[in-house]
């Protein structure tokens, strides 16, 4: 009993020992958790969430006041451009085209009669200059004869009046005539202006037909066969028939929070995914990128915002795809992922490891005494951005030492390196409380125990 009494104590002995030496060798020492900087691809991405919309839609509103006798589609389906897809009634109107066509009839009618007057008045003309032509040469044969002394006064009276009365009869016939052609002319005229109440009737017609104005889905009808409809505004109840979309070029419309805005540019690329699909991506570019800030509580854009507020602020982003899909319909929740800059074989560091540290200041907290206290009265020294490498010392002894870096675009969870570091240094990257209090020249010790899994029990 006395043997196993004598081992066990040993045992705890030594034990003992070892932990005194273990502790004794880590005292002065921190422990990191450390990292290698690396050669990677790095993509800075933004991300805006909204819906997707068709680049052209259309409501189709009412122009006519009157019940709705037939819709010929119904929400979700395909027209063709030019295709009627509902009527509004027009009994009214079609009797007022078929009256007009009648009076044009009768005015075209009048012209045939006016032309035939026409006609008959450039006969009569002919006629009478005819008459004129004969009555001419007589008077002028009876001039030679009255001279002559052959003929008597009597009979040279009567053929003078005989030419004067063939000129006056031409003359009315050359009135006549004129009176006939404007009589043709006021003819024409009028069908003029019957055929002009005629087109105006027949767009009031037309009115009561509701027709495609391009290749397109219907995405809404509001509307139902026997309600009565009204000219009105825009959108206002009782107006609009239904709404077409055109689903050949489709957009994701998102919001871009006010602080990425800025990294977005015309053209950019971009992978959108829609919630009711998932799985499936469809690419994009960006094609618009708006200018006004939109309030993220109302919606509404600060232009038009009466009062002043401090909210944060959304910008709106459209994105075209290209290549839509038959499976996409507006107002599907998407997202999209767009892409603002991107870099391949860069160093990069993780950006967890990135720290702000001044290390004058270090350097003088590790003197302490009088110099920390004069370097308390000197300006304040400016923050650097940098990292802590990690590297032994002539004793072999590992060290964190603060190294300023200059740094590029930023991933997802690392951010490029543009100077200050090379690929295969070693880096603390946390943990983050340690991060923020550790000095330059701090002995570490690599922490190798792997983090907690969460939820997972002890």
């Amino acid at each position: 009993m006395k043997k196993i009494l004598l081992i066990v104590l040993g045992i705890v002995v030594a034990g003992g020992l070892v932990a005194f030496m273990v502790l004794k060798q880590q005292s002065g020492y921190t422990k990191v958790m450390t990292a290698k900087i690396v050669r990677q691809d790095i993509t800075t991405v933004i991300s805006g969430t909204g819906q997707i919309k068709p680049k052209t839609y259309v409501n189709l509103g009412a122009t006519a006041m009157g019940r709705v006798t037939h819709l010929y589609v119904k929400e979700g389906d395909k027209v063709k451009k030019g295709q009627t897809v509902a009527s509004i009634e027009n009994v009214q109107q079609e009797a007022t085209v078929a009256g007009q066509q009648a009076a044009i009839s009768a005015a075209k009618t009048d012209i045939v009669s006016n032309i035939a007057a026409e006609k008959t008045a450039e006969a009569n003309l002919e006629h009478a200059r005819a008459d004129l032509e004969q009555k001419k040469l007589d008077w002028e044969r009876a001039q030679g004869l009255y001279k002559a002394g052959i003929m008597a006064k009597q009979d040279y009276d009567a053929k003078k009046a005989a030419y004067d009365t063939d000129v006056a009869s031409v003359a009315q016939a050359v009135a006549g005539l004129n009176q006939a052609k404007a009589q043709t002319d006021s003819a024409r005229g009028h069908m003029q202006t019957q055929q002009a109440t005629l087109r105006a009737n027949l767009d009031m017609l037309g009115r009561t037909l509701a027709i495609a104005p391009f290749d397109g889905i219907v995405t809404n009808e509001p509307i139902r066969e026997g309600e009565t409809v009204v000219e009105g505004i825009q959108n206002a109840e009782g107006s609009t028939l239904m709404t077409l979309a055109d689903m050949s070029v489709i957009t994701a419309e998102v919001k871009v929070d006010e602080t990425d805005i800025v990294n977005i540019q015309l053209g950019q690329s971009a992978e959108v995914t829609v919630d009711a699909l998932p799985g499936k991506i469809f690419k994009g570019h960006v094609t618009l990128v708006g200018d006004q800030a939109i309030l993220r509580s109302t919606g509404i854009a600060t232009s038009q915002s009466t009062t002043g507020t401090e909210e944060a602020k959304d910008f709106k982003v459209v994105v075209t795809l290209d290549a839509p899909s038959d499976e996409l319909r507006p107002g599907l929740s998407t997202t999209a992922k767009i892409t603002t800059a991107h870099k391949g074989n860069a160093v990069s560091l993780p950006i967890q490891a990135l720290t702000m540290h001044t290390p004058e200041m270090d350097a003088a907290k590790s003197k302490g005494g009088v110099q920390a206290a004069s370097l308390s009265s000197t300006p304040k020294a400016v923050p650097q951005q940098g990292v802590y490498v990690v590297e032994r010392d002539p004793k072999g002894k590992l060290r964190a030492k603060f190294v300023p870096v200059t740094t590029g675009i930023t991933g997802a969870t690392d951010i490029e390196v543009v100077s200050g570091l090379t690929e295969g240094q070693e880096i603390v990257t946390g943990p983050y409380k340690i991060l923020r209090a550790l000095k330059s020249g701090s002995l570490v010790k690599r922490d190798t125990t792997k983090p907690a899994t969460p939820g997972a029990t002890s």
